[in-house]
């Protein structure tokens, strides 16, 4: 069973970029001219097919990233259309961790904007290849120039036109291409699907000239060869051209620029030839790297430890190849309207028939993967088999979650899993009659599945069901799915801050846990101490206790208690993080000693250590970029220091101010309707989580409703 086509002929890209850039649309003509689709769809409309989600053709927002597979020039293209909301940066998080290269959209007016610099970052930390395409070229203020000396300053990096738009604004006509140095215009009568290359018009011929010489110095200085011929004063051919523009993206060195108008059917097609150019493939990057894992040992975990690592595993390399092992990420999990979940995968190495079973290392279960799904948004191909490169739904997988490695059963292999920002806004949440408790749980934990930013907890106080998420917006879309799409009936309470407990000072603390009847006896006794650790580091533990105080196989268990007990904190009972407990003593019985005991010994040291450590209060801060026009900057400046906001920059541009802040998250709800109000309607912001710190001791001592 051979794959369609060859892998070197494979494509896994991303759209990203700051919300309302135009990936969506951009998408949609992708599709279009692709042929993957014969109607062109709007977002305003509601009718973009990437969009398929009822809330999303409601607010005209992506909500979650969609995938699809489309073909140009033989090449096959994967494609996933990310959000450009922040309360859905899980969306882009999981989707740059198994792309090989993306294409990051910029508003030609609004150029590097908040969410231009998160996604910008994920990728820089996966070090993606990366094109850019200047889009919205038609609109009033469109200013080509002006993005790339944006993206130069705030990214430090080295971005490199391949194209020179022809007139901006209204007067945008085109494109001027750079390598073949050929004017490109789009036909308006048939949706762009034809095009024109034409001589350069006469006013533009200069700056193309210079801008060609520019380009062809900045490839030469990345490639030997090129360099001499450059320098030598000899030609280089277009192809040359080509060639060494793809070295140098794939190595992050340039990034290439294109610009066009997706609304206005501008500038789409080259974007594809770029793609295919200059984007790598699955053999272009390196190998995927993975440790053997030891299957005995306990789970893996994303908490740090200062326990030796003489139990490391043997790394392993994974070459994306069909004849390797199977190796694949699950990097999504969704409901599905047919069968009971979907597992979005992308395949690493090796060949997955329909059928066959895999290895689950997080679960140490096999599962068998009933149906190989190629996916376009909402809707579903079946396929025989995935290959090496491809990206894929599996249906069958019942305990795969987002961030497990699948793999050949007879070579299991752990990947590096996907790390998610912690939420910061919560509501209680109870159904209406308690008859549809049971199917309020349910859909929290499909809910759960699918969002690692959401998370469920139990309000120790009053006994009520809490959800945390990522912003408002978040926790709206969870709350209207569960309604409109799952048919819970829930009641929904206001918003709170998602609080966190840390300690400022180191202390110690002794547990004792011993029970003695006629038949038997449980002994337990930990000695501890704990000590704060730098901001967001989380939780590590450290034992320096030897056999004759605790016997080994209590360790474990002794730290799996104490990480348990950093769920309660004793200000305040929020959950705990940025501490260091050090296992330092405790006693032994030569008959008696038991895990239970140990685990309720340590959970009472480590209670009785954090009340004595100075405990503090700790409230989520924001990154706002706040977007206002000149008149009322000062109205919002003023709201912003009473909101106990700290202002780190104010710039200008045209006739708006950006203003950045950060602000604590409790500051900000019923920020929108607040904003409008000073504004006129006309401003404009978004919120991105930055960090926990202290909270004020004005909150500790009123207490928080």
């Amino acid at each position: 069973m051979a794959r369609e086509y060859p892998i070197e002929n494979v494509r896994n890209i991303g759209i990203a970029a700051h919300i309302d850039a135009g990936k969506t649309t951009t998408t949609e003509r992708i599709l279009f001219y692709t042929g993957k689709k014969h109607k062109l769809g709007t977002v305003d409309e509601g009718t973009a097919e990437m969009d398929w989600m009822v809330q999303e053709r409601e607010r005209g927002v992506t909500i979650t990233a969609a995938a699809t597979t489309c073909f140009w020039q033989d090449h096959a293209i994967h494609l996933i259309d990310t959000p450009g909301h922040v309360d859905f940066t899980v969306e882009v998080e999981r989707s740059l961790r198994v792309l090989d290269g993306v294409i990051a959209l910029f508003c030609a007016v609004g150029g590097v904007e908040p969410q231009s610099e998160t996604v910008w970052n994920q990728a820089e930390r996966y070090q993606i290849p990366r094109i850019a395409f200047v889009n919205k070229m038609d609109r009033v203020g469109a200013n080509f120039t002006r993005v790339l000396e944006m993206m130069e300053d705030r990214f430090e990096t080295n971005p490199v036109p391949l194209q020179i738009p022809l007139g901006e604004g209204r007067d945008f006509a085109g494109v001027v291409d750079l390598i073949t140095l050929k004017a490109i215009h789009w036909n308006e009568t048939d949706q762009g699907k034809t095009f024109e290359e034409v001589d350069i018009p006469t006013e533009y011929e200069d700056n193309a000239n210079a801008a060609r010489e520019s380009l062809v110095e900045s490839i030469a200085s990345e490639n030997d060869s090129l360099l001499e011929k450059y320098l030598d004063g000899s030609e280089i051919s277009d192809q040359e051209l080509v060639t060494g523009i793809r070295s140098a993206t794939l190595h992050g060195s340039i990034i290439p620029i294109l610009c066009g108008s997706s609304l206005k059917n501008q500038g789409v097609q080259p974007l594809l030839d770029a793609v295919i150019n200059f984007l790598p493939s699955p053999v272009d990057v390196p190998p995927i790297e993975g440790e053997k894992p030891i299957i005995s040992k306990s789970k893996s975990s994303k908490r740090k430890k200062s326990t030796d690592n003489s139990d490391s595993s043997e790394i392993v390399l994974r070459h994306a190849d069909d004849t390797e092992p199977f190796s694949a990420l699950a990097f999504k999990v969704a409901s599905h309207d047919t069968v009971d979940k979907l597992v979005y995968c992308r395949v690493y190495s090796g060949t997955l028939k329909r059928g066959e079973v895999v290895y689950n290392v997080a679960t140490e279960k096999q599962e068998r993967v009933n149906r190989i799904l190629q996916m376009h948004a909402n809707k579903e191909a079946s396929c025989d088999a995935a290959y090496a490169g491809d990206i894929v739904a599996l249906v069958g997988m019942r305990t795969t979650k987002t961030g497990h490695t699948l793999s050949d059963v007879q070579h299991p292999l752990l990947l590096e899993s996907i790390e998610f920002p912690p939420p910061v806004i919560s509501v209680a949440i109870e159904p209406e009659r308690a008859s549809d408790t049971d199917a309020l749980e349910e859909t929290l934990e499909k809910l759960m599945d699918e969002d690692p930013t959401f998370t469920v907890g139990i309000d120790k106080e009053t006994g009520q069901r809490i959800i945390s998420g990522m912003g408002e917006l978040h926790l709206e879309i969870l709350t209207d799915r569960m309604i409109r799409e799952f048919g819970v009936n829930a009641r929904v309470s206001k918003l709170q801050v998602a609080y966190r407990e840390t300690i400022s000072g180191s202390a110690e603390g002794r547990g004792t846990h011993i029970h003695k009847t006629e038949e038997e006896g449980i002994y337990g006794d930990v000695i501890l101490t704990v000590e704060p650790l730098e901001r967001d580091v989380g939780f590590q533990f450290e034992d320096r206790t030897d056999e004759t105080q605790i016997p080994r196989q209590f360790i474990p268990p002794i730290e799996g208690a104490i990480e348990g007990a950093m769920g309660n904190g004793a200000l305040m009972g929020y959950a705990l993080q940025d501490i260091k407990v050090t296992l330092t003593g405790g006693s032994t019985h030569p008959t008696d000693g038991s895990e239970v005991a140990y685990e309720g010994a340590a959970v009472s040291a480590f209670e009785s250590a954090i009340r004595k450590a100075k405990p503090l209060l700790l409230e989520p801060i924001m990154q706002i970029h706040i977007t206002v026009p000149d008149e009322h900057v000062g109205k919002v400046i003023g709201d912003l220091n009473s909101r106990r906001a700290q202002i780190n920059e104010t710039t200008s541009e045209d006739a708006n101010n950006i203003i950045n802040a950060i602000i604590p998250l409790a500051e900000t709800f019923q920020y929108t309707t607040r904003l409008r109000s000073m504004t006129q309607g006309r401003g404009a912001f978004t919120l991105e989580f930055s960090h926990y710190d202290v909270a004020p001791s004005s909150i500790t001592a009123s207490g928080i409703s």
